[in-house]
Order: C-alpha cells, then structure tokens, then sequence
C-alpha cells in the first residue's frame, strides 16, 4: 500500500439521507476526494494523449526585436521561454512549481518582469528576470496582491496594481528598476489599473473599474501626484486601456460610450477632437496595439466569438493589406520595436493556442511556435458550429435567440447521442471557438454532442445583452438553460433522455441553478469551484473583490436583494437535485472559497443526493497543475461514463 494513502471513512451515515451510502474520504498528497473513483488504468491511457497537449502564450517582444518571450508547458506548469526565430527551438528561463503569470518584456533592457503566487492564492509578486545575467530579483513586497506590471518607455519604470496599502483597495504603484525604490501614486480607494506612461515618463494613465459596464479613466501626474478624471458621456461607460500615441499627441482606447459595442478611438489632446478607428465594425474591439513609429494600429474585434484582425494607417485610417489568417481567437497583439512585425497568439477549436507574426513586408505568416498535441491526428479533431436557439423572451416582437457553438457527435449507427452543456464563469464572459482536449476526447472518443452557449449576460454581444441577467433578473439566464434543453428535444440526433452540465465559478452556480430548476431533464451535473449561495459568497470572498461583485450579483446590504439573493442560492433549493452531482474546489480560492463547494456538497447529501467531490490543496480558482488536471479530468470522463452513458 502507498503509505501516503490514507482512507478517512466516515463513521456515522449522513443525517436525514434515507438510504445515503456513507462518504468515502480518500486524502493522497495535496488531493481530498469523496466517492471519486480511483484511477482506471485503461482510461488513464485513453486520456494521456489529450493530457498532454500543449499551448504557448505570447508574452513579447525583447527590447531589439530578434526574438520573442513565450509563456508554455514543458513540466507541470506555464513557464517562461525564450525563442530566437520563427519555429526555432525554446529555450526555458524560468523553472517553478507554481505557473509564471504577467510576463512583460522591458522595452529597453534585456529582460522581462513576471508575476507568480503560491497555490494559487492570486497573491501574486513581481519578479524581474535579467536575460543577461539569467538572475531573478522579487519586485514587491512578497505579501500582497500584485498585477498589471507596466513599463515606462525607457524601461526605467514600472508600475503595477498591489493591495499593499490596506490589504483591500488595489492602488497604483511605482517603482523604479534599478533602487528598487516604490511609492503610491493612486490610492483613491477601488481597483485600480495602470494603462500607459506618457512619452516622457512624465504621466501615467489610469482607470479604476466598477465592473464591467463601468470605468473610470483618468492620467495622474507623477511629481504632483495629482489624479484627473476624465468626463464620461452619461457619467457611465465602459472603458479599456488608454495610451498615448508615440509623439504623446493623442490617446487612443476603447470604450462603449454612446455606442452599443466596444469601439477603438482616438483623442487628440491639443484639440479635444475625437476620432472614431473602429465605428464601422458592430462588434467589440478586444486588444489593440499601436507601432512605435506611430504609423499604424492593428487591433482586433470579436466577431460572433472569432478574431478578426485589422490594421490601419494612423494617419488616413486606410486598411493596410494583410495576408490570409487561420480563423481563430486572437491574443495579445504587439508590434516589433522596429514596427516591421506584429506579433499575437492564435488558438483554434482544432488547434491550440500558438504564437505567430505578419512580417508587413513579405507579406507573410511567422509561426513561431508549434505546440505539440500529444501525437493525435489533428485533422480528426472535431470543430462546433455557432447556432441560434429560440428562448423564452421577445425582442423586437420575434423570440430572442441565444447563441452556442455545437460540437456534433459523430454518427454511432444512428442512435442518439448523450449530451454535455457547457457553461463559462464570469457570468460577464464568452465562451468562444477555443482548443479544449476535454471537448474533443468527449465527442471523438466518446461520441458525445458538447453545446457550449453564451446565456445573456455574456460579453461580445452588445452592452444591452451583458446586463439582462444583473440584479433580480439573474435566473433569466437559467431560464435560456431550459430554452436549450427544450431545442435538444427537437434534434433528432441528440438523446434529450441523457444530457449533463458543466461550468466553473459562475458557470458552477449555473450548474447548481439549472440542476435544481430542471432536475427531472438533466442525468447529471459538474461544479468546478463554483458559488452554491450568494451570501457566503459574498461575505467569505477577499475583500479587494467584494464592491466588484456586489455591482453584478447585487448588494447583500439591501434587504430586498439579501431576501432575493437567499431565496434563488444552490444551497435554499438544494431538495430538488436528486441527480448525481460532482463538485471540485481548490482550497486556496480567493475568489469562490472552497466552503462553497463543501457546503453543497453535505446539503445535496443530506437530502439523500448522490455526490462526488474533489478538492486540491495547492490549487486556487481552477486547476494549473498538470497532475491535478489529469486526476481531475479522469474523474469528469468517468463520472460521465457512470451517468450519460451507463444505465
């Protein structure tokens, strides 16, 4: 027997669970499982191709431009890498247990600043890593959380976001590289983000976020220390990150003020004249970039969950030509220091994330990187289609449609397939045409159908879409649950007898939600870390996070929303799932704590409900460690094996 095996049985059947089977409690290294099954070694050979797929992030380029830093998985983490050329060999730089975050090359100096926590904790420190010397110094105080390193354009500064002041406004920080002096610059109380230095190092733009609908930008003078706001049309808008034009004569940014959609803009400050870059697009433009000549801005919009690229001349706005992309989803955009070359992470649903360039002149497509797939034939990987699904409300006098991206399960003699639902977290996010080894080993090799929707309250649709599940309208996006259920019932390629849900964070409480609305039409659910009721939520999530999500979910404070927020939680309406339920946390949370996974998990029990759960120990919101995505991973396939596919 492995000694570090312990079996923890429970001595007493859980109270009020007529017929319950006791809980068998496994505690192995960092790992405490409940009823989870152990490993199967015929499946652990299955999974190994899809567990060991990989992807690579774009982290920038170096300060001469004749390489770039990229961010992938050799090991068990994300780990900082250097490339020279395109398709050339990587060369790892950092080697951590913990995954490396925030990767920021200096514009001017042969090295990058990175953020990395413990355990997933979120308490991320900033360490700067000289490629020259190939040593590491620890930039912050190495207790708070800290994020959004930003350098001055001659690397000589850097700014950054840390709790360190109070331990729960996140003010602005700035520290100067070679004493290592910091100091405050904003601490006006919030979240508060830095977005770019002025040319001179001179002012530094900011903007403290509300939620997602709401921004306020403004530029802080660094000797004075004084903080301007700027005016907001309606005094309340969406914003991204600000940043000056080269030659400091203009701002550019996104905003959604006056507008349905995330637009890019320019402010010329010598004339106060606005000057619209993406009016004509009605999507959201997601990340932007302007090249350090100031002659062009590439920019990227999401259109119906794809990336389109575009590039403009700065000067006449006129498209710059580009050559033809893979159709994906786009990241991090950045032109070369000498502009020549914009750099970006592509993903795909048949193709992980990896890093490629446009070299404007040859006109041609760079791959840098090309990231293994664990031997599996590429072109047998399935790709979803984006359908429209009727749900219960009116717009414009016509059913409002709900939009998912379909993965069909491929043809097993005809008969039906079971089905899997799955929702993002946020809720204020999308989901999106992405690669996910857990999809593909799902339909390709368990003939599942996979439907992944964006309920409202999703981004990438309109403002107007992202706030119709705010505040007591929050179970609308339930109901668009139902709405799919009832158009699975009308393919006839699909088992509506036999469907399953799945999410994280927010889309774990729309697991929990949609279970005890519509129990009798799922066979059975997964949470991973998410709320199972609002005011534990609230009242045990870090406190740098409150205000943020009292905007969304709404303010406990309130007698009418805390009766509200009570009355539609997991835990209140936990006697109606009787089917099986799986729930998995990461102890270190800091955003949804691991007691709201343990505590639906004992009340689903309690009434007599069939649990599995899952927690790690050195894990926080989600899982990034490859042993722990493994294990879990397996256990997801054989829970669904068990109750989609057995009897």
């Amino acid at each position: 027997m492995n000694p570090r095996l312990v079996l923890l049985p429970l001595l007493a059947t859980l109270c009020g669970a007529a017929g319950a089977a006791d809980v068998r409690r496994v505690e192995t290294g960092n790992r405490i499982s409940e009823n989870v099954p152990a490993p199967d070694a015929a499946l652990t050979a299955r999974l190994q191709r899809y567990a060991n797929t990989r992807s690579a992030g774009f982290g920038g380029w170096n300060e001469s431009g004749d390489g770039m830093f990229i961010t992938t998985r050799f090991g068990n983490t994300m780990q900082a890498h250097w490339v020279k050329t395109p398709g050339g060999a990587r060369e790892q730089l950092t080697f951590y247990d913990e995954p490396v975050v925030s990767l920021e090359p200096n514009p001017k100096r042969n090295g990058f600043v990175f953020g990395k926590d413990v355990g997933g904790s979120e308490f991320w420190q900033l360490y700067w890593f000289d490629l020259a010397t190939r040593q590491t110094r620890l930039l912050t105080d190495g207790k708070s959380r800290n994020e959004s390193p930003l350098w001055s354009r001659d690397g000589k500064q850097l700014a950054f976001s840390s709790t360190a002041r109070n331990g729960t406004d996140t003010d602005v920080w700035v520290l100067d590289l070679d004493s290592g002096e910091r100091k405050t610059v904003v601490t006006a109380g919030g979240a508060w983000t830095a977005t770019d230095f002025s040319p001179d190092g001179r002012q530094l733009l900011v903007q403290q976020s509300v939620s997602i609908n709401e921004v306020h930008p403004g530029v802080v003078d660094l000797a004075s220390g004084k903080l301007t706001l700027f005016p907001v049309d309606g005094g309340k808008a969406a914003f991204g990150p600000f940043r000056f034009s080269p030659d400091g004569k203009r701002a550019y940014y996104t905003s959604d003020e006056g507008s349905e959609f995330v637009t890019l803009r320019a402010h010329v400050i010598a004339t106060n004249r606005l000057v619209p870059i993406s009016a004509k697009i009605p999507w959201d433009v997601e990340s932007f970039d302007v090249s350090p000549d100031g002659a062009r801005i590439a920019y990227a919009s999401n259109e119906d969950g794809f990336s389109v690229l575009h590039v403009v001349d700065a000067a006449t706005l006129a498209d710059v030509a580009l050559p033809a992309l893979p159709r994906g989803v786009m990241s991090d955009v950045h032109f070369s220091p000498d502009g020549r070359r914009l750099g970006f992470a592509l993903n795909a649903a048949d193709s992980p994330s990896d890093v490629y360039s446009i070299d404007f002149g040859s006109q041609r497509v760079e791959r840098w990187t090309t990231s293994e797939i664990g031997g599996l034939d590429a072109s047998t990987f399935a790709t979803p289609k984006l359908v429209r699904f009727p749900t219960f409300d009116k717009i414009g006098g016509k059913p409002r449609t709900i939009p998912a991206f379909y993965y069909e399960p491929r043809a097993k003699n005809g008969a039906k397939a079971p089905v899997v639902i799955q929702i993002h977290g946020g809720p204020e996010s999308q989901s999106r045409p992405v690669f996910n080894a857990d999809i593909q080993f799902l339909v390709g090799e368990l003939g599942f159908a996979v439907l992944v929707p964006n309920v409202r309250g999703s981004a990438g649709y309109g403002k107007r879409y992202l706030q119709l599940d705010n505040g007591f309208k929050r179970e609308d996006s339930v109901k668009d649950i139902g709405a799919l259920l009832d158009w699975i019932g009308t393919r006839p390629e699909l088992d509506a007898k036999r469907v399953g849900v799945y999410g994280g964070s927010y889309g774990g409480y729309m697991v929990l939600a949609s279970m005890t609305h519509y129990d009798d039409r799922l066979r059975a659910g997964i949470d991973v870390v998410g709320i199972s009721n609002f005011l534990t939520f609230l009242e045990h999530t870090e406190s740098y996070r409150r205000d943020l999500r009292r905007v969304e979910y709404g303010d406990e404070r309130d007698a009418t929303m805390k009766a509200f927020l009570a009355k539609i939680s997991p835990t209140a309406n936990a006697k109606t799932i009787t089917s099986p339920l799986f729930v998995a946390a990461g102890a270190n949370d800091p955003r949804v704590p691991a007691s709201e996974g343990q505590q639906i998990a004992d009340t689903v029990r309690k009434n007599g409900g069939e649990v599995w759960f899952l927690e790690f120990k050195d894990e926080g919101h989600g899982f990034r460690k490859k042993p722990n995505v493994d294990f879990f991973r397996e256990a997801m396939v054989q829970f669904w094996q068990k109750y989609l596919i057995g009897p």
